[in-house]
């Protein structure tokens, strides 16, 4: 996701700058929730590497190795200390413990896929992990799928980002993937909220 308060002009600035450095640890600290624009420092290292002033296999690469490595950081810090943090989240956003604890069986039935897709969705890509680690998945599976995720997204994004940036504005390419992130997201929340709301009316009309 891009952040109002950190131009396009500065994030491309800073990717020519450090170069894969700046791809790197761009990704790894927007998984760990810093309000840094990893994708968006991706799409412009690829952008670079199609003009030719960075190497397309090191990008991808350093993107490959950040989002990895930032999600299993993540996933510690949801198995050692994310539990009680959601359920504090959970009291101030006025959801009982067995909201949570449903939801956190939903997750663990479909955690395979929220790692792997959840790449593509925007702040999934950033709770996907430590929910996984809420949710105890064993670390060998969620290694598996954060792996096979975040070499399929970066991917995506830095090849599009490499071949479609000789043709189409670094702006255009960073709206499009903002635009796809969302919306995505839109149907995540929904496809979780509508059961959850129906299962409260039944109750509601049950009373």
């Amino acid at each position: 996701m891009s952040f109002e308060f950190i131009s396009l002009e500065i994030i491309q600035k800073f990717a020519h700058e450090y170069g894969y450095w700046a791809v790197f640890l761009g990704i790894l600290l927007e998984n760990l929730g810093f309000p840094l624009p990893g994708e968006t420092i991706t799409i412009a290292g690829g952008f670079l590497a199609g003009s030719g002033e960075l190497n397309y296999w090191y990008v991808l690469g350093s993107a490959i190795a950040g989002a990895t490595l930032g999600g299993n950081f993540g996933y510690l810090i949801g198995r050692y200390g994310g539990w009680p943090l959601l359920l504090t989240l959970g009291k101030f956003f006025r959801f009982r413990e067995e909201q949570l604890f449903d939801l956190k069986e939903q997750f663990s039935q479909n955690a395979a896929k929220a790692i792997f897709f959840g790449r593509f969705i925007a702040l999934l890509r950033i709770f996907a992990s430590p929910l996984a680690g809420i949710a105890e998945m064993p670390f060998w599976k969620f290694s598996l799928y954060n792996l096979a995720g975040a070499a399929s997204w970066a991917s995506v994004m830095v090849s599009l980002a490499f071949f479609l940036g000789q043709v189409v504005s670094l702006e255009k390419l960073v709206a499009w993937a903002a635009q796809f992130a969302v919306l995505a997201l839109a149907l995540v929340v929904a496809w979780i909220a509508i059961p959850i709301w129906l299962e409260s009316r039944n109750l509601n009309n049950t009373k």
